[in-house]
């Protein structure tokens, strides 16, 4: 492909060899948000853009708010990798992916500057408009692979996204007390704690145990919902935002 005309309005672009159709037809209706974690964002468009690299993105978004195309919305970007969403297994397939600027947690996290959220809200509404995607379906690298990647990271403002119409979020609970649930506790509790989650979204097996993975998965959920403290532990204050984040979806999805 030597160029194609951008889907959002004013993006650059620079084409990444790093894409495929996607199959049978499918259609996006999600959108993944991820941090580049890399020094700098020259670094990290030219590996999104590096045949050897075998990764891509949609979109990304520089910290001044420039956004770059690399691959087309209709064709399938390489950003998800091994990942799980609502029983989807193939998130490559059914998401546009937007890579945003950021050292990450490996090179000095920091704040996402406000014109670079602002572009990011712009570029999230039109992907939505275009393609259908409902709020809920509008996440974090962290929710769809959680423990894999913990991306864009608890000093994302969800919030901020949210009161643009941009992905799904109540305000976090705010109690105080002994935890729910944490590792190795077993019963009801812990089995409706994971029910909850694999409601939502998240892919965790309904045991009644909190292994690992049910931990993995709490930390995730908070570092997107609850970020004031990611501990992967199920306090009162992440079940009661939990309960309310399913209380909030439209009857057909719970």
């Amino acid at each position: 492909m030597s160029g194609f005309a951008p889907d959002h309005s004013g993006a650059e672009v620079r084409v990444s060899p790093n894409f495929g159709p996607r199959p049978n037809g499918i259609r996006p209706d999600m959108i993944v948000l991820h941090y580049t974690g890399m020094e700098t964002g020259a670094a990290a468009e030219s590996r999104l853009c590096d045949p050897a690299s075998e990764v891509s993105s949609h979109y990304l978004v520089h910290e001044d708010g420039r956004i770059v195309q690399m691959v087309r919305e209709s064709d399938r970007a390489w950003h998800a990798g091994k990942s799980s969403w609502r029983g989807i297994t193939d998130i490559n397939s059914r998401s546009v992916g937007i890579e945003i600027v950021n050292p990450g947690h490996e090179f000095g996290y920091s704040d996402f500057p406000k014109a670079q959220i602002l572009a990011v809200i712009e570029l999230c509404r039109g992907i939505a408009h275009r393609h259908g995607a409902r709020p809920e379906m509008i996440l974090g690298h962290s929710d769809v692979a959680p423990g894999r990647k913990v991306d864009p990271g608890e000093k994302f403002p969800w919030r901020l996204l949210a009161r643009h119409g941009i992905g799904h979020f109540v305000e976090p609970a705010r109690l105080r007390g002994a935890a729910t649930s944490s590792l190795s506790d077993s019963g009801a509790a812990v089995e409706e704690l994971q029910s909850m989650l694999a409601l939502y979204g998240y892919g965790v097996e309904i045991t009644g145990f909190f292994d690992r993975q049910t931990e993995i998965a709490v930390a995730a959920f908070q570092r997107h919902f609850r970020p004031r403290q990611v501990d992967g532990v199920a306090d009162r204050a992440t079940v009661a935002t939990l309960r309310r984040l399913l209380a909030s979806l439209p009857p057909s999805l719970v």
